[in-house]
């Protein structure tokens, strides 16, 4: 991968999702300037005796606490003074998390963080410091950081304290698959551990790092996510054969939302070439069970269902004359109504709204990945400033609360998008609501199978856990470091959260895509059976598979006959059913590991291949290629 240089002002959402990866990364040579120049600035001010917060004071609710000369006790004496041993005691002693470690990538994209933002030059870390952090994320060395223990004010103090233990020798890291201690991982890359100076353990942990890299990472997989709920939506609308003028441009010009208007322009993408959607009503057969003898021909008797169509006799029709000199007078699966169910109508709404709650997180991540967010900030060249106190100012950058809203915003959109997903999937096995599909999509005609019904068993249990999981941890504050710091964001577990959401969002979404697969795979062979039906054989073998037709003496038997014809010429005369040329190449992708199933079989190991699938991109990549 090409490194990616960090100069404090221009990283962006791309290159961090690059870095924690495995992109290495650059210090900006015209940067480094700046960054000494106030790590010397505030070297001097430390010669000068100046009471300066986290230097020569205590930290937290220690901040009335200045430094003495040397230790009260001299039995505790050790080596450096007690400013470098404050710095080392305040990552030593903040290094208390818990858990299961994060993921490698989520601790490299920490790292970047904290080093971008510390190269602001606002900090007072050395060069040295910085060239250190940046060596070890280079060599591979990725401290190992349990997932909690951070309130998201100060920053994330604690996560980062195991991230800045490494760099002092302490701690363990991951290095080459192995976990380690601290210094041997250090030792193996060839590296050595440091000594802080002067506020460097401040600006090491006092941050928003986690939260950051973990919104950040969570963001990148859910744009991917989205497009793939888009393109899990494009193959149940073909699957349905349903209507498309809801996603029209001028439809949408009338409520530009900008995620609305993009998800209504994928659909459309996706979706052409299809000779299913839009198809008129009358063409549409539904499923009915396969009987010995039910088709005329070998080659259609090889399939596993049949098909059927309900005639309106002219009796019926009073009232809706004009519809039928459109549509022919035959109900097969889909419905005469010019709207679908809002789960399909709605797609662009729905999935815009997701859309626009997480481009405006990313928005906020943005901004965030170039601020400065330690305390206390330092302006050594500051215009106007009468005294240390406007050179070094406390401020509350730390404060994680920007980011811990919008991640609340997008752990609410997650369960929004694997609900419709579900509900998607829930109407493609549902005979009340599948448009004249199979019931559970498989055949069937001995009682015996189940089919896809417990597929939708499982997205249900999903979507449940996702809503009871979306509760935002950014509305309950639990003060720490005793009242001083009395109102904190959690933005660290909000971020977290959505994080870890996104996987399970993902098997909802592979979950109706298996499903939609199945369904569209039906789709299209019965509707193409009724065309080689139509084409191959008579107006009789196409008459016997239409119900409530009259007998030969009954006076609408010319009637019927005569619509029969009409309609068998219309499907003889159709070119082949298929779905849009993106669908298409999804399924045909799809295919390659995961068959149609014709009958009952295991299915464990497919579901499990189409979520690795889903996390991998395959199905998407080949749909974006063919579009």
């Amino acid at each position: 991968m090409k490194s990616i240089t960090l100069d404090g002002n221009s990283l962006n959402h791309d290159q961090l999702v690059a870095v924690a990866y495995g992109a290495s990364v650059v210090l900006d040579p015209a940067q480094l300037p700046n960054v000494a120049d106030t790590a010397e600035f505030l070297a001097e001010q430390v010669k000068q005796q100046e009471p300066l917060y986290g230097v020569s004071t205590g930290f937290g609710s220690n901040a009335d606490k200045l430094l003495g000369a040397h230790h009260i006790r001299d039995s505790r004496r050790g080596g450096g003074s007690l400013l470098e041993e404050l710095q080392r005691n305040l990552i030593i002693t903040h290094a208390v998390c818990v858990g299961e470690p994060f993921a490698p990538e989520v601790v490299r994209a920490m790292m970047a963080i904290r080093i971008n933002t510390l190269m602001r030059g606002h900090s007072g870390i050395r060069v040295e410091t910085l060239q250190a952090l940046a060596a070890m994320l280079n060599a591979g060395v990725v401290p190992v950081v349990p997932m909690l223990g951070s309130v998201g004010a100060s920053g994330d103090l604690a996560p980062l304290s195991h991230l800045a233990i490494v760099l002092l020798g302490g701690g363990e890291a991951f290095y080459q698959g192995r976990r380690l201690p601290g210094a041997e991982a250090l030792s193996q890359a060839g590296l050595a551990p440091i000594a802080l100076s002067h506020k460097e353990g401040l600006a090491l942990n006092n941050g928003t790092a986690q939260m950051l890299a973990t919104g950040v990472l969570a963001v990148a997989r859910l744009e991917e996510l989205c497009d793939t709920a888009d393109l899990a939506a494009a193959m149940t609308l073909d699957a349905f054969a349903g209507r498309l003028r809801a996603f029209d441009e001028h439809v949408h010009a009338l409520r530009p939302h900008p995620g609305q208007v993009h998800v209504a322009a994928h659909l459309q993408t996706l979706l052409r070439g299809s000779t299913l959607t839009d198809i008129a009503y009358h063409l549409v057969p539904k499923f009915k069970s396969w009987l010995p003898g039910c088709w005329p021909d070998a080659e259609l008797d090889a399939l596993n269902f049949d098909i059927a169509w309900d005639w309106v006799p002219p009796g019926q029709r009073h009232g809706r004359e004009k519809f039928y000199t459109r549509f022919m007078p035959f109900r097969g699966g889909k419905k005469h109504q010019p709207q679908d169910s809002y789960s399909l109508r709605c797609i662009p709404q729905v999935h815009g709204a997701v859309r626009d709650a997480i481009a405006q997180a990313k928005r906020v991540l943005e901004i965030e990945l170039n601020a400065v967010t330690d305390n206390p900030l330092i302006f050594p060249d500051l215009p106007g400033a009468r005294n240390i106190e406007d050179r070094i100012v406390s401020a509350g950058h730390f404060h994680g609360m920007p980011l811990a809203l919008v991640m609340s915003y997008v752990k609410a959109a997650i369960p929004v998008l694997a609900s419709i997903s579900e509900r998607r999937l829930n109407k493609l096995v549902d005979p009340a609501t599948n448009d004249g599909l199979p019931a559970f999509l498989i055949g069937n005609e001995d009682g015996t199978e189940s089919g896809f019904m417990i597929v939708q068993y499982t997205a249900a249990a999903i979507v449940n856990d996702l809503a009871t999981r979306a509760h935002p941890a950014s509305v309950y504050s639990v003060p720490t470091s005793a009242n001083a710091e009395d109102h904190v964001s959690m933005g660290a577990n909000e971020a977290r959260h959505v994080l870890d959401m996104t996987h399970d969002l993902a098997k909802v979404i592979a979950l109706e895509i298996y499903t939609a697969a199945q369904a569209l795979d039906f789709r299209r062979d019965m509707i193409n059976a009724a065309r080689s039906l139509a084409a191959r054989h008579g107006v009789e073998a196409l008459a016997g598979k239409i119900n409530g037709a009259p007998t030969p003496e009954h006076p609408d038997y010319p009637v019927f006959l005569q619509e029969v014809a009409a309609l068998r010429a219309e499907l003889a005369e159709a070119g082949e059913f298929s779905a849009g040329e993106a669908v298409r190449a999804a399924l045909g992708a799809l295919r390659r590991h995961i068959a149609f199933m014709p009958a009952d079989r295991a299915m464990d190991g497919e579901v499990q291949r189409m979520v690795e699938l889903i996390k991998h991109g395959e199905l998407l990549m080949a749909a974006r290629a063919a579009a």
